[in-house]
């Protein structure tokens, strides 16, 4: 099991800052990719950002330039700093991790695990 614990959204002006972070109960080195996903009332759950073990990084072209994605291995926490924000990125955000499990006598598979989401208020 992995517990995800996301902090750091609330209330910001439009073209404001803030800093997500997401803890999680295990080694990030162990799990495939950590990623970011947001969801808009009304909207599906969207894609936002991701980052591989190996600390290779992707975004929804959206953020691009805007966001970024980091991740500190000895905390087993992951970041998104989100700059310039806009009304339209207001949403629950979502941390989430995949990781492969591995039981004997059984092929591995891949889990995902989910965090309980953090308020991102834009106002214009």
């Amino acid at each position: 099991q992995v517990q995800l614990v996301e902090s750091g959204g609330g209330l910001v002006q439009a073209g404001g800052s803030l800093r997500l972070s997401c803890a999680a109960s295990t080694s990030i080195f162990s799990v495939n990719v950590m990623d970011w996903y947001r969801q808009a009332p009304g909207k599906q759950r969207e894609w936002v950002a991701g980052i591989t073990s190996s600390g290779r990084t992707n975004y929804v072209e959206s953020v691009k330039g805007r966001f970024t994605i980091s991740a500190d291995n000895t905390k087993n926490t992951v970041y998104l700093q989100m700059n310039s924000l806009k009304p339209e990125d207001t949403a629950v955000y979502y941390c989430h991790a995949e990781k492969t499990v591995y039981n004997s006598g059984h092929l591995p598979y891949a889990n995902d695990y989910w965090g309980q989401g953090t308020q991102v208020t834009v106002s214009s």
